[in-house]
């Protein structure tokens, strides 16, 4: 399957060798020879809405302003037509601060948290069904030679996963076009990046894929749906709840995406089967990635 050779295809695109996303350890390898590989690191980032506290994330440290947008919008705390006065990260304090011209109020809110079943375990706070009610994805068609184009894409792209793996993907495209590709040590983290990328570009999820590396759970699919995407595709499985949840906002739910092989458990009415399966080539194996389900 042939896909997009052009570098500029991505807006955003990982950067294996950027300093302080890895550290070099020396272990010992199964015949007892010293080696040394590269691990990723995890430094905590704590999260403000104006003045008020709000969380605490585990992540790699890249894109922290994004991280700390996309968290707040996909958790309802960021209402549309709420204007953002700034965005400032420090450093030294780990930490951001998301400005806006309202009060934060959320102290109810934030009793109430969901621990999720994201790998670095991630939080929902409040009702994890706010926002979906009565909302309508768009109608957006999607080509199945576009599918196997992306698959082939994103698992030949230079990524933090093929030098020290520990780490999931996610990828917002258009088309047969990977854009932004975000990675970390939790897959919530990175759509929750790839979020606060279209909040500070205004960019609308209407004619957007996203793709994943993660399960497609509950978490996953309310994200991508509070997005505005219409589509959710991934190498991995699907949890019931995902599915269930998927089905009734309407969103196209791909899993298992690997070769020439998916399955669709939801919203397979927006597929065009424009593509041959026996026509695609199966994956290489140097470039297989894990999937957890």
């Amino acid at each position: 399957m042939q896909s997009h050779d052009d570098s500029t295809d991505y807006i955003i695109a990982p950067d294996p060798g950027a300093a302080r996303l890895t550290r070099a350890v020396n272990g010992i390898d199964q015949a007892g020879q010293v080696v040394q590989i590269n691990v990723v690191e995890e430094r905590p980032l704590t999260i403000y809405l104006n003045g008020q506290e709000i969380v605490t994330a585990m992540t790699i440290g890249d894109y922290p302003e994004y991280l700390a947008l996309g968290f707040l919008k996909n958790q309802g705390m960021l209402r549309d037509g709420e204007t953002i006065k700034g965005v400032d990260y420090d450093d030294d304090l780990e930490v951001v601060v998301v400005r806006t011209d309202g009060q934060t109020t959320y102290e109810e809110k934030l009793k109430k948290k969901t621990r999720t079943s994201g790998c670095a375990v991630g939080t929902v706070f409040g009702d994890m069904m706010e926002g979906l009610e009565g909302l309508t994805l768009p109608a957006t068609s999607v080509k199945t030679s576009w599918l196997y184009a992306l698959a082939h894409r994103i698992n030949t792209t230079p990524s933090l996963y093929l030098d020290a793996g520990a780490i999931h993907g996610s990828v917002l495209c258009q088309g047969d076009r990977p854009r932004v590709y975000m990675e970390d040590v939790g897959r919530h983290n990175a759509v929750d990046k790839i979020a606060g990328w279209m909040v500070s570009e205004g960019v609308s999820g209407a004619d957007k894929i996203m793709y994943t590396t993660g399960r497609l759970t509950s978490e996953m699919v309310i994200k991508c749906a509070l997005m505005g995407v219409p589509v959710l595709v991934s190498r991995s499985g699907f949890t019931a709840w995902g599915v269930e949840i998927a089905q009734q906002v309407g969103l196209t739910c791909v899993g298992r995406m690997r070769g020439r092989r998916f399955t669709c458990l939801s919203g397979a009415d927006r597929l065009e089967w424009d593509a041959d399966p026996s026509a695609v080539s199966d994956e290489d194996r140097k470039h297989r990635r894990k999937s957890a389900g």
